[in-house]
């Protein structure tokens, strides 16, 4: 076939106008020619190796096309095959417990497939497979009912933590004619027909949908319940961690440590090799530009787990689904004493975490090019979407925005737009808004009644820490929660690492009426608690110049009481049975007795003070409440498996010990 001066070899099942032509690559923008009567965000595939593509700009027959998958190789007059057919997402059962790159390929299939730790170019693999038998279980439904598009039909036992809704796609409706019954089903059996102004259409289990679309919802509400995530700021998974030999090491066993606690510098064991005898240590070093041997490499097939105390801005209730992209490692501190239990190869995670959370994850593959980035959240967003309309919370989490956005501004560069700030397009706040506006929480389409909801966590990376970049500038202008890391927390080793003075929210007002049913005295705890907080920075330019002596007896106790809340209250270990997860009425009540500490000790220095000098002191109150001062320190060792009335009672007594014990000090002073 010859178009103009050009000849191309099409496939034989392919129409000769399906095709277009390839005429100028650059990057991943490829420039292809007799594309007319293509559209705007059609899905494409590029060259000889079916490249995934997708059409961003339309001129005439001329068609720009980014490309999400490697373009060398590809040459001028290489065929370009339409689909007709917009990027999408397949939805249903499967989905869970699955890996799958940017543009919902699935890395396991593609990797047992392919025999490569790579995805190969242009590989076609369906993102679920349809060979798989589900447990369908349809709703009361039974045929001559009407249905319209959102109302869920049936049940799919996906696993043991969540039901699978399974809802009639958006924009279809009609009256049911057949409805499968009860039994083992595949993503491409008809289980449901429904007819409509005398035509039959028949339904599987299975949807697209296509990424840059919202799913449409009966009303978005407004915000009025706080995600809690159990911890005070954040939250860690649990592992137990393996001590392996370093690479290149073997020899006989001579001695091997006995279970107790060691440092990271104590020999625990000791080999012989050829006469030789050498020591370990838990403690290992290797070179950072040196990879770590390894038997063979795998194809990922697990996703990350993670989960987080201080801020109470994030929970996930059990059923709900999250989308993590990252996690975080503390340095090493010799000097901690740790568990060291010998020949124990068991690798565990938490059930508390499992009980909790459904764990979902969409990753953008390392090797796929910065095209393939700009694509990525809006797979995620739409699958968020998916779980949000059969009335899950759902939280996603996109690590990190800044990489997308950079991905906007090289496309933007060999699209030869106009550059904005630093480079990037001056629609970049535009595309974080549209990605934003898909978070909240909704009324969802057709029944029964409920509602849904998609939080997004978006992680920015500003460089060398400037907030005036222009991701960072765009994402707060949008954003209505603020978390702020702090590199100098991290390396005073506390986390997480949260800076409580540069974090904000600005739903406090929409949730007072949760807090109020919850607690009615939250609100104004955790005010007085900022405000004690923001006193300890003012005082601490001052104590840098004249010391804590010099400062007046209500200040030192501000300064007690903001310690007692930065390492006994906003700091938490994820390694401990009592504090990896927090329950808000143990945070609550926790920091109410903080709280009271601080009210009791002003009030008692105020009414101590005479004209014969200061009777009550700050030093005086540490001295004679000290075994009160030491259960405030231990609340956090209170562990929520007691249950929360126990915990409450303890708590409540502690309040009320701290209550007496200044009365009495008040009076053996008069």
């Amino acid at each position: 076939m010859a178009y103009g001066d050009r000849l191309t070899t099409f496939e034989d099942s392919e129409k000769e106008s399906e095709f277009g032509y390839v005429r100028k690559v650059s990057g991943p923008v490829v420039v292809a020619d007799g594309m007319g009567g293509a559209a705007m965000y059609e899905l494409v595939r590029v060259g000889y190796d079916k490249l995934i593509g997708e059409i961003i700009r339309l001129e005439g027959d001329s068609a720009t096309i980014q490309v999400y998958e490697e373009t060398a190789g590809l040459m001028v007059n290489d065929p370009v095959l339409r689909t007709r057919k917009p990027l999408s997402v397949e939805l249903g059962p499967g989905i869970l417990g699955n890996i799958f790159d940017g543009i919902q390929r699935p890395l396991k299939t593609i990797a047992l497939k392919s025999g490569d730790v790579y995805i190969p170019r242009g590989v076609s693999v369906p993102a679920l497979d349809k060979d798989i038998l589900w447990e369908f279980e349809p709703g009361k439904l039974a045929v001559g009912d009407l249905l319209t598009g959102g109302d869920l039909y049936a049940i799919v036992f996906e696993n043991t933590l969540m039901k699978h809704h399974v809802a009639l796609p958006p924009g279809s409706m009609g009256k049911i004619s057949y409805i499968a019954p009860a039994g083992q089903y595949n993503l491409n059996d008809t289980v449901l027909e429904l007819e409509f102004q005398g035509v039959k259409k028949q339904f599987s289990m299975l949807q697209t949908w296509p990424v840059r679309t919202p799913r449409p919802v009966a009303a978005k509400l407004a915000a009025d319940t706080p995600l809690l995530t159990g911890q005070i700021v954040f939250e860690n998974t649990l592992m137990k961690h393996h001590v392996a030999l370093p690479p290149g090491s073997m020899g006989k066993i001579s001695y091997i440590a006995p279970a107790g606690q060691y440092n990271l510098n104590d020999t625990v064991l000791e080999l012989e090799f050829q006469g030789v005898k050498k020591q370990f240590s838990m403690l290992q070093t290797w070179p950072v530009r040196t990879p770590r041997p390894v038997a063979a490499k795998l194809a990922a097939d697990t996703p990350l787990l993670t989960g987080q105390r201080p801020l109470k801005t994030i929970a996930l209730k059990s059923g709900d689904v999250y989308i993590p992209r990252g996690v975080s490692v503390p340095a090493l501190d010799k000097d901690i004493l740790w568990e060291f239990e010998p020949g124990k190869l068991v690798c565990d995670v938490p059930k508390s975490l499992i009980c909790s959370c459904t764990f979902f994850s969409c990753w953008r593959s390392s090797n796929m090019p910065v095209a393939a980035r700009e694509a990525s959240i809006y797979t995620g967003i739409t699958i968020a979407e998916y779980f949000r309309d059969m009335g899950y919370n759902v939280s996603m989490m996109a690590d990190s925005t800044s990489r997308w956005a950079e991905a906007l501004r090289e496309i933007s560069g060999r699209l030869a737009e106009m550059p904005a700030d630093s480079g990037y397009p001056a629609y970049l706040a535009a595309r974080l808004a549209s990605f934003y506006e898909r978070a909240g929480k909704v009324k969802c389409l057709g029944g029964p009644d409920r509602t849904g909801s998609v939080t997004i966590v978006g992680a920015v990376s500003p460089p060398g820490g400037d907030f005036s970049d222009p991701v960072t500038s765009a994402t707060l202008g949008i954003v209505q929660v603020f978390w702020g890391l702090d590199k100098k927390l991290a390396q005073r080793k506390h986390f997480p690492s949260v800076n409580w003075l540069i974090s904000y929210s600005k739903y406090s007002k929409a949730l007072e009426s949760f807090y109020e049913k919850f607690d009615p005295d939250f609100i104004d705890i955790r005010t007085k608690a900022r405000e004690v907080l923001q006193r300890e920075d003012d005082l601490n330019e001052i104590v840098q110049l004249v010391g804590k002596d010099a400062l007046a007896e209500t200040d030192k106790i501000t300064l007690e009481t903001a310690k007692l809340l930065r390492e006994d209250y906003l700091a938490q270990n994820a390694f401990t049975p009592y504090d990896k997860f927090c329950p808000f009425y143990k945070s609550v009540w926790m920091m109410r007795n903080i709280i009271h500490f601080n009210t009791m000790a002003n009030q008692a220095v105020e009414r101590g003070a005479g004209s014969d000098g200061q009777k009550i002191t700050y030093s005086v109150i540490k001295h004679r409440l000290g075994d009160l001062f030491y259960r405030l320190v231990s609340q956090k060792f209170e562990d929520p498996a007691e249950g929360e009335e126990a915990l409450v009672t303890k708590f409540q007594k502690l309040y009320d010990d701290l209550t007496a014990g200044f009365r009495n000090l008040e009076d053996e002073v008069r």
